[in-house]
């Protein structure tokens, strides 16, 4: 019986497959990627999907009976189709039950944030110094903010398709419209272009993320340093919650905006200020899979 798992990680600008040797091993059999192309359409990037998946079969000389596929996006588990994705090409089609006909082979989807919190939990950083976590929360902080609640090696993915969604949580009305319809999410309050937007608005200049703190830390920029120092209020109000009630063993923080350093420990300590405890032991920690940990996790799904 076949060891392989195949995986793919549907992303805004790349789809990325994976064929991994094992369930235990990081060695993979096959790794490459295509354009998305969503500007093309939703058949397009259904076609591309199937272009990778042809690939991956003329490299292993087999096709699956299943394949794992992470999106940005769920599937609404009843009405089949597909919703919350910021590639809103994807939005109210039956993504899963189309590609299913197309490449002629199961199809198991899962958000892309639950594949990140999953690969991290198998073969990342929960695995190598968590060995004994049952309950992982992964957060994505980039160009939106998304999770994925991993419980013994499983993804936890709700009645409505969306646990783990902290990014479309009210935090504060100042974070404006957001694109899912309400006011106030997370997303647009601490992804890394609500930050950008929240420089720009107060300062007048168009800066990167990566720029807006390269200022705060010669502290010579105020606008900048009030940008960072309300990313890490905002951090520590918006994941006090995902505490407050999940309380996992272990918070792994993946994306652009978890590269800044000071949300580690400045982050940590607002975090400090709203957790419902009289101290803080959650374990947040910086990924060990980088780009691999989407597409990996993606493969993983189709254990089950």
């Amino acid at each position: 019986m076949r060891k392989e798992l195949w995986g793919i990680d549907l992303g805004g600008t790349k789809v990325e497959g994976v064929i991994m040797a094992s369930p235990e091993s990081k060695n993979t059999l096959f790794r490459d990627r295509v354009s998305t192309e969503a500007n093309l359409g939703y058949e397009h990037v259904l076609n591309q999907i199937s272009k990778l998946v042809d690939m991956m079969e003329k490299s292993a000389g087999y096709r699956p009976d299943k394949i794992g596929i992470g999106t940005p996006g769920t599937m609404d588990p009843h009405t089949g189709l597909f919703k919350n994705s910021n590639s809103i090409v994807l939005n109210f089609k039956p993504l899963r039950q189309d590609l299913e006909v197309l490449l002629k082979m199961q199809v198991i989807t899962a958000n892309d944030a639950n594949c990140f919190a999953l690969a991290e939990a198998r073969l990342g950083v929960v695995k190598e110094k968590f060995p004994n976590a049952e309950v992982v929360f992964g957060v994505i902080m980039g160009t939106g903010c998304g999770g994925g609640i991993v419980v013994n090696n499983k993804v936890i993915n709700g009645l409505q398709g969306i646990a783990g969604e902290w990014g479309h949580n009210f935090l504060d009305e100042s974070g404006g419209q957001c694109y899912c319809g309400k006011v106030g999410c997370v997303e647009n309050i601490i992804a890394g272009p609500a930050l950008e937007r929240f420089y720009q608005k107060q300062s007048g200049q168009v800066l990167k993320l990566k720029d807006i703190y390269a200022r705060y830390q010669e502290g010579r920029d105020p606008v900048a340093i009030q940008t960072i120092n309300r990313l890490h209020e905002m951090f520590g109000k918006a994941l006090s919650v995902v505490i407050n009630i999940l309380d996992p063993d272990v918070i792994v923080i993946g994306g652009g905006v978890g590269n800044i350093p000071t949300l580690y420990d400045k982050g940590i300590e607002h975090l400090k200020k709203y957790v419902f405890n009289d101290r803080f032991d959650t374990p947040i920690v910086k990924p060990m899979l980088g780009d691999s940990a989407g597409v990996f996790g993606a493969a993983f799904l189709t254990e089950n």
